[in-house]
């Protein structure tokens, strides 16, 4: 059977299977979260129990953004809510597929969404186009072995990247260890460290400054930064396996890859902002949002579903089943662990000089080269000694071909652009 045939009718089965969820007069709900059947079932049963009645049906991100394009372009409308990731639904708001919340918006002034979280959901326009639902980030967490050891004068929650090389090497010379690490192993989240922290905090971008003084100046301080780093940094992939041995007391890494050692002994740690540079508190959130297809069925059932997932109880069961923190303040409920984690988050994003940094947006299939590019300037740079300007130089010209293939529009913190995002 040609390879095209066999992927057509698997989809087809595999999308007629999801949609025998929906029942009839209920409000559809596509997602891309929570696919597992498992999970699925836990949305329906535990997170939506109690909303108006609705059909959960978790797709793979390529299905999900077929049957949403499909359902706007035969005029049926069947889809009533739609739950992604920022990125799998700003190719569906650049086409139009979005309807905007405002009215919906103005009734959930009590949920108190952080400002920035929702102005993700405009992509860059002036209507709200999704509410946020859930979010992810990475945080700097921080064994509490480590705190005799800070700077004289340094606020551990509104560190500095100067600080923290200043902190890093005190620990260094007077313990005789490199107590600093990053998942920079072959699976760690090392690229997003560079692309939504450490550039834009020294250059207030990730595309358009790449090859800027600002970066020079930035690869050479985190040259320096890098000598009191854990060497087995280039071996970590998850952050919380070396913190729960002991051999590293300042990690960075995503929420998820941190959680078990928060957990299992939260009284030995501390989660605080990430540092700040001269641009300021760069940061990265991953954010789930909750978006109503244009022509939807029946806007104030989708609207009564919005709020019902984000009352704090609901938010709270919600990181319990899925890992990902309340968009909302944080519960009172919540497990030690993810409370502490949401408090960290919490004063990343309520910090003077917070930064927002969007996750790649309309890289598509080329995310991983795009990622490459950063990896390896870092492994030119800090592991290879090779020189900053010709390295910048280089890379630059790779970076501007994936923009140049993807014709991927600048993303936050870089400002939008008409067209490809430019390296200046």
């Amino acid at each position: 059977m040609p390879k095209l045939t066999f992927t057509f009718i698997w989809f087809t089965v595999a999308l007629l299977s999801a949609l025998s969820w929906a029942r009839a007069e209920s409000l559809v709900f596509l997602s891309t979260q929570m696919q597992p059947v498992e999970e699925a079932q836990k949305a329906r049963d535990i997170l939506l129990k109690g909303a108006p009645d609705t059909s959960f049906v978790a797709l793979e991100p390529a299905a999900f953004a077929q049957r949403v394009k499909a359902d706007l372009a035969d005029g049926k409308h069947t889809i009533g809510l739609v739950g992604a990731l920022h990125g799998q639904l700003q190719p569906l708001a650049s086409v139009g597929a979005l309807d905007a919340l405002d009215d919906i918006l103005d009734k959930l002034k009590g949920a108190a969404i952080p400002t920035d979280l929702m102005q993700l959901g405009k992509f860059g326009g002036a209507k709200q186009l999704y509410i946020p639902w859930m979010q992810a980030t990475y945080v700097l967490v921080v064994k509490k072995d480590a705190l005799s050891f800070l700077p004289r004068g340094a606020d551990i929650d509104s560190l500095s990247y100067d600080q923290l090389l200043q902190w890093a090497k005190a620990i260094a010379d007077k313990t005789g260890q490199r107590r600093l690490g990053f998942p920079a192993g072959t699976k760690g989240l090392f690229a997003r460290f560079l692309q939504g922290y450490l550039y834009p905090s020294y250059t207030g971008s990730m595309v358009a400054e790449f090859r800027s003084a600002a970066a020079e100046k930035m690869w050479t301080d985190f040259t320096a930064l890098w000598a009191s780093v854990n060497p087995n940094s280039i071996r970590y992939d998850f952050m919380q396996d070396p913190l729960q041995a002991g051999e590293v007391w300042i990690a960075w890494d995503h929420i998820s890859r941190l959680r078990d050692a928060l957990e299992s002994s939260p009284d030995n740690y501390q989660v605080v902002p990430p540092p700040s540079g001269p641009q300021g508190r760069a940061y990265m959130p991953i954010v789930v949002g909750l978006g109503i297809p244009k022509g939807a069925p029946d806007r104030s059932l989708a609207a009564a579903v919005i709020a019902h997932l984000l009352r704090s109880e609901i938010q709270s069961l919600t990181a319990k089943e899925t890992g990902f923190l309340p968009v909302v303040e944080a519960p009172a409920d919540l497990s030690p662990g993810i409370k502490m984690l949401a408090e960290g988050v919490g004063k990343t994003q309520s910090a003077k000089d917070a930064l927002l940094v969007s996750p790649p947006v309309g890289i598509g299939d080329k995310e991983a080269e795009f990622n490459k590019v950063f990896t390896d300037t870092f492994q030119r740079i800090v592991l290879q000694g090779e020189p900053v300007r010709a390295t910048l130089d280089a890379q630059a010209t790779v970076m501007r071909e994936v923009i140049e293939a993807t014709k991927a529009p600048c993303w936050a913190p870089d400002k939008s652009s008409d067209g490809p995002c430019i390296i200046k």
